[in-house]
């Protein structure tokens, strides 16, 4: 067998390197795909999971509730398992959480994964739904999947909660050295998964203890349901093409943010440590029709940290 040490020797890439790569590579991904759908989503609740062909791709969500359709997106590498918390929502909302082409349950093709890609696979999920319209929820990444679908089908977005993100100049503007890295490091795939394969349970705890500013929820049943769900299959590919769209991002769409004209609330964790809130800020400058609130006590997914809370400012957002 060949050891890890002379791997990283011949490829040239420093432990530390692959290392930070593992763990972007495991970042929220505790519903990584399985070669079959399960029938239920891995809640306390038993919630059915919903499949449906788009663009020729099985894109997984949930669908409950009636009322005003609301769209759920999850960030990099993370999957409906981020919004497990919004359930109350339903009470007053038909709400539907997808994992996005590439993450979670649904299908991981041999595709680009540029940003349009992902707005496509929502429009054409709205379709497949019959919704012509919906109000977009998005953290982190899913931030500016939900900007980037009100600014080329602005017609199809009736409102915005955007959560911890997306700004422009997305690498400049993190502040985690470990997700700096990670962002800026160029591993190959295959190094990736061997390093993956060998981190294990301690790289999935420093994940978790990067996002979430409580290390009292990051329980060792998180941490199990993390890894076990992680290693159903190969996520990395898909990361890997994410993270180098980002300059597609920058050229496409975050130039344009100045053009979005749809009433935006931002929601940001006061104790992110990937983008502080002051990135929030400027967001909430660009965005026209924009309010910011801080989420006291929460991190960069204060809808999993702080659900009470984000849950009631986003229906006294959708309900004034």
């Amino acid at each position: 067998m060949i050891r890890t040490a002379t791997l990283l020797r011949v490829t040239r890439v420093s432990p530390q390197s692959v290392a930070a790569w593992v763990l972007a590579s495991l970042l929220m991904s505790g519903c990584a795909a399985a070669p079959e759908i399960p029938p239920f989503f891995d809640a306390i609740q038993r919630i059915p999971i919903h499949t449906a062909s788009v663009n020729g791709h099985r894109i997984a969500y949930l669908d409950e509730g009636q009322g005003p359709p609301l769209i759920l997106l999850h960030g990099y590498g993370g999957s409906m398992w981020q919004w497990e918390y919004q359930r109350p929502l339903t009470g007053q909302f038909r709400v539907i959480t997808p994992d996005l082409i590439g993450s979670g349950l649904s299908d991981k093709p041999n595709i680009d994964y540029r940003p349009q890609d992902l707005i496509d696979s929502i429009s054409g999920l709205m379709d497949s739904l019959g919704l012509p319209t919906a109000t977009l929820v998005g953290s982190s990444m899913g931030a500016g999947v939900a900007l980037g679908l009100a600014l080329t089908h602005p017609e199809r977005v009736d409102r915005l909660v955007l959560i911890d993100g997306f700004p422009d100049h997305v690498r400049e503007r993190l502040v985690s050295p470990l997700m700096r890295r990670a962002v800026n490091t160029h591993v190959p795939a295959w190094l990736a998964r061997v390093g993956a394969s060998l981190f294990g349970t301690r790289a999935m705890e420093a994940v978790l203890k990067e996002i979430v500013y409580d290390h009292a929820l990051v329980t060792p049943l998180v941490i199990d349901r993390s890894n076990r769900n992680r290693q159903r299959t190969d996520m990395i590919t898909p990361l890997l093409a994410l993270r180098d769209n980002l300059p597609l991002w920058e050229q496409q769409f975050a130039p344009r943010l100045t053009e979005v004209r749809h009433p935006t609330l931002i929601l940001w964790g006061e104790q992110d440590r990937l983008f502080p809130p002051q990135v929030g800020r400027d967001l909430q400058a660009l965005i026209p029709q924009s309010r910011l609130i801080l989420i006291p006590n929460a991190g960069h997914i204060p809808q999993w940290e702080q659900p009470q809370t984000v849950n009631r400012l986003i229906t006294e957002f959708l309900h004034p």
